[in-house]
């Protein structure tokens, strides 16, 4: 009498058009769903890295491709070519969680995945360190500069660091020490789930440890050494944070400047006349996938933006050095504009303005009366709000103590709405 059908038996016999992806740990075959495992015999073609693929028994007869490399750019390509075969393509753990998953995704779209995961490197470190997972932060640097670990550094946070190799934890210990973290405790943890599976310890300040395995995931417990500049979450990082020339909008002004803009995760933003590119910094520091690109004419400002993008966690910001509104003809359109210098320029605000999309944000500072006058006419033309700020600082006067009040600084900020006129529409003066 033959059994009913199971849920296993379903899972081994999938569509065949599907592209199925297997993920797999340092356990290797073991560690394996049936599921799993029955997708992977009875492949035609076996892509994966060349460690992932020797994980692999003889029983799994289907053809063996490495990923070539660059990888990401062969993924439309390598699964053309096997069009009409059963394909299963293996990745690290869960191939969803910063694996090969999202452009598998990307390419063919989730309706032709059959995605089996595994439990990712994160899940095996909080499990071994008692960490619970939704407390934990994860910063990868497969593929990224090391820069992008500070803007997660904040004294008593746990970081799991997400290594592109055996060279990983000494160059995370290095960026720590620089930061002002080298009290923190570090735990390499290698071959997370294998027979091999270690753990080194020792502090970022005090880290002398041998290479060891390229498999490993560095545990971070943040602790800031006291002398050290501390840097909040939010907008409004002191201003000694900064190397400046003394073009940089400053704390408190750019906390309102912020606000204003109101960064959402996964927006853009142009800051036109970066200076010292703070604004542009602080925006993509409010989410990881913020982005922005400054536009500095001067070169020398233009380098000193990458120089605090970098020293304050933000690698990826795009700095394009050349005069507005010229060099942004070539830019993708962004969801906000921050225009800090420049306003004047002919064909400045109408060129951020006709950049936006129904919904975009533009928000234009000034100190002059000329560029005033020109953000009043605006204002009136297409709403919004207009601000004066001022701030005041207390300074030593004699033996006493007295204010000292800064440039007052004149804020437009307005939201492009589909009843809004384009900036064509309506001449100053309201003529058309």
């Amino acid at each position: 009498m033959s059994r009913p059908p199971t849920t296993a038996d379903a899972h081994a016999d999938p569509d065949a058009d599907a592209v199925t992806v297997v993920g797999i740990g340092a356990d290797g075959w073991h560690g394996l769903s049936g599921p799993a495992r029955a997708a992977l015999r009875g492949a035609d073609v076996l892509i994966g890295g060349p460690r992932q693929l020797d994980l692999l028994p003889g029983e799994c007869a289907g053809e063996r491709v490495p990923w070539p490399s660059p990888l990401r750019p062969a993924v439309p390509g390598l699964l053309a070519a096997h069009a009409g075969r059963a394909v299963c393509v293996l990745a690290s753990g869960d191939p969803m969680f910063y694996g090969i998953g999202r452009a598998l995704t990307e390419t063919v779209g989730a309706a032709a995945l059959r995605i089996l995961p595994h439990p990712s490197s994160v899940s095996y470190a909080c499990a071994r360190l008692g960490w619970p997972v939704e407390d934990t932060d994860v910063v990868t640097l497969v593929g990224r500069p090391a820069d992008r670990l500070t803007a997660a550094l904040h004294d008593g946070r746990r970081v799991l660091v997400l290594s592109a190799g055996a060279a990983t934890p000494a160059e995370v210990a290095a960026l720590l020490r620089e930061r002002g973290y080298g009290p923190s405790r570090l735990r390499v943890l290698e071959q997370l789930g294998g027979a091999d599976e270690r753990c080194v310890e020792g502090t970022a300040a005090n880290w002398s440890a041998a290479e060891g395995d390229p498999l490993n995931v560095v545990a971070v417990e943040c602790r800031r050494d006291p002398a050290a500049l501390r840097l909040g979450a939010v907008p409004g990082l002191p201003d000694s944070a900064y190397e400046h020339d003394g073009q940089l909008t400053k704390r408190h002004v750019r906390a309102a400047t912020l606000a204003a803009l109101a960064p959402a995760p996964g927006e853009s933003l142009w800051d036109v006349g970066g200076g010292s590119g703070s604004i542009a910094v602080e925006w993509m520091r409010t989410h990881p996938s913020c982005r922005a690109v400054s536009v500095e004419r001067d070169p020398a400002r233009a380098e000193r933006i990458g120089r605090n993008a970098r020293a304050l966690g933000v690698p990826d910001l795009r700095v394009v050095t050349g005069a507005a509104p010229e060099a942004l003809a070539e830019l993708p359109a962004p969801d906000a504009v921050f225009i800090g210098g420049g306003l004047t320029a002919p064909g400045m605000l109408e060129s951020c303005w006709e950049a936006l999309p129904v919904g975009g944000r533009l928000v234009a500072n000034t100190v002059t009366l000329e560029s005033e006058a020109l953000l009043a006419d605006w204002y009136r033309r297409h709403g919004g709000e207009l601000t004066r700020l001022a701030v005041a600082h207390a300074v030593p006067v004699g033996g006493f103590t007295g204010w000292r009040q800064a440039m007052p600084v004149t804020q437009w900020a307005v939201t492009k709405s589909a009843a809004t006129k384009s900036a064509s529409d309506t001449a100053p003066g309201g003529q058309r």
